[in-house]
C-alpha cells in the first residue's frame, strides 16, 4: 500500500494566505512562500496552492507566485485558480508546478479533463471537487464555494475520474475549518465508487482526525490549512502519531 500524504494547503488571496470557516471570513495566516518553505523543509508531502479569488475575478493565477514557491521548496507542488485553458496549465507547469487542480473550469466544459489529460498526463490533472451537506444531499459548488451547481457530488467524482483526473481533491465545505474532523461518511462511500486517489479536505482539528480519514475512508492523503498555518500541530509531530498508530507516511 503506498505510504499515506500530509498535504498542507495555501489558500492565497491577494499575495497572502488566508483561512476561513465554511468559505467565509477570512484571516491572514502569512506569506505564501515563507510558509511554502517552511512546509518542505518541515516534511511535508506536497503542496496545494490555490488562488481562491481568481476564477470570481474572472483573471489568471499570478504565475510570479507560482515561481517563486516553486523555488522555495523541494516537493510536488498543485496549483489551481482561474485554469481555463491548456495554455494556462503549460505557463503553470513551466513555472514549477507539478499538477493544476482544475474545479469551475471542468464543470463549464467537462472535456477540458481530457484535452488536459491528453496533453499532460492524468497524473498532472486533479479535480478540485467541493460538496455542501444540504437536505441529506452533496450538491457541488463552484466558483471558491459561492456558486451551487446542479451535479450531485458522488456523481460528479465518477464523472472526472471517467474523463482522465489523476486525482479527486474533495473538499466537504460544510466542515471547512469547523475543526470537527473530516466528512468521514462521504470519503468512505467515495472510496467505494472511484478508484483514483482521493485527497480529503475539510474539518481537521486534531491528529485523530487524519488517523480516522486514513484508517476509516482509507484515503490517499490529507490536506489541511489552519491547523499548520497557525502553529497548532506540526507535520513532523503528526507523521510520529500516525506511525505509532500503523499509518505509514512518507519519510
Amino acid at each position: 500500500m503506498p505510504a499515506k500524504r500530509i498535504i498542507p494547503c495555501l489558500d492565497v488571496k491577494d499575495g497572502r494566505v488566508v483561512k476561513g470557516t465554511n468559505f467565509v471570513g477570512l484571516k491572514d495566516a502569512g506569506d505564501a512562500v515563507e510558509l511554502a518553505a517552511l512546509y518542505s523543509e518541515s516534511g511535508a508531502d506536497e503542496l496545494v496552492f490555490l488562488d481562491i479569488t481568481a476564477t470570481l475575478e474572472r483573471r489568471k493565477t499570478i504565475f510570479v507566485f507560482v515561481e517563486e514557491v516553486a523555488k522555495a521548496i523541494s516537493i510536488p507542488f498543485t496549483v489551481g485558480g482561474g485554469i481555463s485553458e491548456l495554455s494556462d496549465i503549460e505557463k503553470l507547469l513551466r513555472a514549477g508546478a507539478d499538477k493544476v487542480s482544475l474545479n469551475s473550469s471542468i464543470v463549464r466544459n467537462p472535456d477540458f479533463i481530457t484535452e488536459a489529460a491528453y496533453r499532460f498526463g492524468s497524473q498532472a490533472v486533479v479535480a478540485a471537487i467541493d460538496v455542501n451537506f444540504e437536505n441529506g444531499k452533496y450538491p457541488v459548488y463552484v466558483s471558491g464555494g459561492k456558486k451551487r451547481t446542479d451535479l450531485e457530488g458522488f456523481d460528479w467524482c465518477k464523472e472526472v475520474e471517467s474523463l482522465g483526473a489523476g486525482e479527486i481533491l474533495l473538499t466537504s465545505m460544510h466542515c471547512d475549518g469547523t475543526r470537527r474532523g473530516f466528512d468521514i461518511k462521504f470519503l468512505t462511500t467515495l472510496l467505494g465508487k472511484v478508484n483514483i486517489p482521493v485527497i480529503a479536505s475539510g474539518g481537521a482539528g486534531k491528529k485523530e482526525h487524519f488517523l480516522e480519514a486514513f484508517k476509516k475512508a482509507g484515503v490517499d492523503a490529507c490536506l489541511a490549512a489552519g491547523l499548520f498555518h497557525f502553529g497548532e500541530l506540526g507535520i513532523p509531530e503528526l507523521k510520529e502519531f500516525l506511525k505509532i498508530n500503523g499509518v505509514e507516511t512518507r519519510e
